[in-house]
């Protein structure tokens, strides 16, 4: 068979289902190969890097996925660098696969020929050109054994065209797929960390994207009820523990974190990190604030990410997974021994904190103020809906006031964050699970980015609602600007004269959505807001399309967050909510905050 024929069957024999991608010249020996063996369901994308994001939705959404891209030379691959980019900063493993000039022009600049190999190195944990037919059988695998073993992340692989049409003998029937390789801790170990635990007063566990990645959330919700130890879920580990759970103790962060998260990370004095980075919107940039008064312990796969950002008291290289097994096994014993503390009293603080140190949502300004519209998606959405978002106020808001419960409800691209993301990911999302409502959230210039992808929505019968949020802002580069005493090339804003009655609101994106096949709706009442959420359910359901719900929004809004980089000089714009009516979606029942 042909080597992109023998590269298919590996693809199957791996799993993989389904890729994304745009044929060109230098790739299409590899799309007839996905032609004629059959077996692998190919979504077209509109742009490459598209492709990319939607792949990263697939893997993030089911756990094994793993979401492949596919693309010809030259651009094609420059084009994937950012999803390559966005999937190594945030442990996902995607395959990105180039098609390439033919081997003896490499060095002869032929059209679209470009060392996509070396351009790649810096963001994928391999990516390599294949110049001899016969590897490529073991290309393939060695690059699905990398993918999963370890720190998971991303391969490209380049394929001249030669090579691709090439003869090779290949038994597909007799391959299989190499052992996956993880760190595990030992016994002694967790043993060791637990002590760090029993010796503190006020512990806090930090549940990272780690856990979700090793499908170990049941694990960590179990071991946090044993110890009774409140939980702090960081921006890609949110879902590790349901928000309405006793023991979430809310988020962290100087930007997307929760009031009475910081002020209950700062009273505690031990913390248990878990598959976790320290990602600096988590700790802010004072790592002398972060670090004051607690001792910490982190377990990471990546044995490199122990002691990256600071050293911990100790730390143990282990994915999560059997690392919580061992972590319940002992905590298990020790409660059976009656040697854990009693921990009710930091328990019963860090949920007064909850009940009175909530944001207020409830708002009747028009133009809408952004905090009702996450109040009306609590309520139209329920707990089974996965949200999908990646960077702006939009997200930020959203994070600080919108409900998760799920493992993977949350997808969300954390270290990257390109603008234009939103969009091909919820579409890789939807495409994983199309039984499961799926809720992408944008501002309007992360929308705009890559518009284009919503045909590919429409074309595929991908339905999906996209909350988009519209000011005609930069809004968060514009509040960055605060400091700086500027409000420099932020602003959207135009008179359509196509459509005047958006006054300055610039872009149709209603006309725009419609013109690629998809359903669409404004509104600027937030009291119609409901309604319109609910519509959009019931045409998402009947057109298998996505939905659009645009909502605009007034001009200038400044969400809470740090000016310093200080998790504990979070500016706050607005009054903490003190009456039910304030914060009807509120995770916990409000009472007034103690004299």
């Amino acid at each position: 068979m042909t080597a992109a024929a023998a590269a298919v069957e590996i693809l199957k024999r791996e799993g993989v289902t389904n890729a994304f991608g745009v044929p060109g010249a230098a790739i299409n020996p590899f799309y007839k190969a996905l032609k004629t063996v059959g077996g692998v369901d190919h979504t077209l994308a509109r742009h490459v890097e598209g492709a990319t994001h939607m792949a990263e939705g697939y893997t993030r959404t089911n756990p094994g996925n793993i979401g492949v891209a596919i693309g010809t030379s030259g651009p094609a691959g420059t084009d994937m660098i950012t999803g390559l980019y966005s999937a190594i900063g945030d442990s996902i493993p995607i395959l990105c696969i180039t098609g390439q000039a033919p081997s003896h022009l490499l060095a002869k600049e032929d059209f679209q020929a470009v060392d996509i190999a070396s351009i790649a190195k810096p963001v994928a944990k391999m990516a390599v050109t294949v110049l001899e037919a016969a590897q490529v059988p073991g290309v393939f695998q060695q690059a699905f054994h990398l993918m999963r073993s370890g720190r998971p992340g991303p391969v490209l692989i380049d394929l001249p065209i030669d090579v691709q049409m090439a003869e090779i003998d290949f038994d597909p029937e007799t391959y299989e797929p190499l052992p996956v390789y993880k760190p595990a801790a030992t016994r002694a170990q967790i043993e060791k960390a637990i002590q760090f635990l029993l010796a503190s007063e006020r512990p806090l566990i930090v549940a990272g994207g780690g856990i979700i990645n090793a499908d170990a959330s049941d694990l960590l919700v179990e071991f946090a009820e044993l110890t009774n130890t409140p939980v702090v879920p960081t921006l890609m580990g949110w879902g590790t523990i349901p928000d309405d759970h006793d023991l979430n103790a809310g988020m962290v962060g100087q930007q997307t974190g929760h009031r009475y998260g910081n002020a209950t990370f700062l009273e505690s004095d031990f913390v248990l990190g878990i598959g976790n980075r320290w990602a600096n919107r988590h700790t802010g940039y004072k790592l002398d604030v972060y670090r004051e008064g607690r001792k910490f312990v982190h377990v990471d796969i990546e044995p490199t990410q122990i002691g990256k950002i600071f050293p911990p008291d100790y730390g143990i290289t282990s994915d999560a997974k059997p690392a919580l097994e061992l972590f319940v096994e002992v905590a298990r014993e020790l409660k059976a021994a009656g040697k854990l503390p009693d921990r009710s009293e930091w328990v019963a603080s860090h949920l007064e904190r909850k009940s009175t140190l909530q944001r207020r949502t409830h708002f009747d300004n028009i133009p809408m103020k952004p905090q009702r519209v996450y109040e009306e998606m609590n309520k139209a959405f329920g707990p089974e809906t996965r949200y999908v978002t990646t960077i702006g106020l939009s997200q930020i808001a959203g994070a600080q006031m919108l409900h998760v419960y799920k493992p993977r409800h949350w997808i969300n691209c954390g270290q990257a964050g390109p603008l234009g993301w939103t969009i091909p990911a919820a579409l890789g999302v939807a495409k994983a699970d199309p039984e499961t409502p799926v809720v992408a959230l944008s501002g309007d210039y992360d929308f705009q980015f890559m518009i284009e992808e919503l045909a590919v929505g429409a074309q595929h019968r991908i339905p999906y609602v996209h909350v988009l949020v519209n000011n005609a802002y930069l809004g968060l580069i514009r509040q960055a600007q605060i400091g700086l005493d500027i409000n420099f090339q932020v602003n959207l804003e135009f008179e359509n004269q196509n459509s005047p009655e958006l006054g300055v609101y610039g872009v149709d994106h209603v006309k725009v959505a419609e013109g690629l096949g998809c359903k669409a709706i404004r509104v600027t009442d937030p009291n119609e807001l409901g309604d319109a959420l609910e519509q959009a359910k019931k045409l998402a359901a009947e057109h298998r399309v996505p939905v659009v719900v645009e909502a605009i929004l007034e001009r200038i809004t400044n969400i809470a967050m740090s000016k310093t980089a200080d998790i504990s000089d979070v500016t706050e714009f607005e009054e903490v909510a003190t009456e039910d009516w304030h914060a009807p979606t509120a995770i916990k029942s409000l009472k007034p905050a103690k004299a």
